[in-house]
Order: C-alpha cells, then sequence, then structure tokens
C-alpha cells in the first residue's frame, strides 16, 4: 500500500502538508507535517485522531503513530520546497562529491530545469537535484549552539 498516496489527500482537506513519511522499527509510523504558519501541538493532535481512523478503515497496519512539525531544520524533499524555501538557509549532503565536497551550508537561490542554485561564501554552486542525498533548512539561531547530525 501506498501510504504517501492515502495520507497525503486527506492532510491536504484539512489544510496540512505531508513533509516526511517514514515507517521505523516495532511497527512506529512517524510523520511530519506542515502548514502556513507553522504546527503547534493541537494540530498534531487533529492529524494524529483523522488518520488512526483513515487507517482503520483502510487496515493500514501500524502499532503506533506519531505526528510532529517538521522544526526550524526542515527537511526540504520535494522540489517545490526548494522553490518555497528560496532565499533561506539549507544544508545538503550529496550522493558523491562536487569539486571535493558532499557537505554544503549556503543561501537557497533557486531551482530551474533540475539544477539547484546555493550561494556559499561569496560564490554560486549549481548541484544537480538528483546528486542531493539529503536538504534541511538550517537556520541561524543566536546564542544556540547546533549539534552536528
Amino acid at each position: 500500500m501506498d501510504l504517501r498516496a492515502l495520507i497525503e489527500p486527506t492532510l491536504a482537506g484539512m489544510g496540512y502538508e505531508l513533509v516526511a513519511l517514514e515507517r521505523a522499527g516495532h511497527g512506529l509510523l512517524r510523520l511530519y507535517i506542515d502548514k502556513p504558519g507553522g504546527v503547534i501541538i493541537d494540530d498534531c493532535v487533529r492529524v494524529s485522531n483523522q488518520l488512526t481512523r483513515l487507517f482503520a478503515v483502510e487496515n493500514v497496519d501500524y502499532d503506533r503513530l506519531e505526528v510532529s512539525s517538521p522544526g526550524l531544520d526542515r527537511p526540504l524533499v520535494k522540489e517545490a520546497d526548494f522553490v518555497r524555501f528560496a532565499g533561506e538557509r539549507a544544508q545538503l549532503r550529496l550522493h558523491a562529491p562536487i569539486e571535493g565536497r558532499k557537505r554544503f551550508v549556503g543561501v537557497l537561490r533557486g531551482l530551474a530545469d533540475g539544477v539547484l542554485r546555493l550561494e556559499m561564501d561569496g560564490a554560486m554552486w549549481e548541484i544537480p537535484l538528483a546528486e542531493v542525498d539529503s536538504a534541511r533548512l538550517a537556520p541561524e539561531l543566536e546564542g544556540i549552539t547546533r549539534r552536528k547530525r
């Protein structure tokens, strides 16, 4: 069963976007949701209740459901994410090195024809989206030290 195809229309009808979906050990199903203006705990409860009913009707096999906000370091998954967050700082990890680098942190400057533009250290990098293994927003937070992943 394609869970994403089942979940996305339900969330869209409720005013939410499915950012990421994970199946973890011990029957855990984890979803990250977003909406304009951000997600609060009441949103997570609302989505969890709706999906619990949907999964019962559709016989989705899981033991535990977690619904949460994607956080400040939101994953960038779809092409639309890179367009939507143009002008924001992001962290990328590539499948294979480009000019000896696999990790990049810079400002998203757009996406065209499958090529991401990233401004980093005063230079513009053009990175094929197909080469991106993972990407997240990387907001600069004053007074907070971010741990490395």
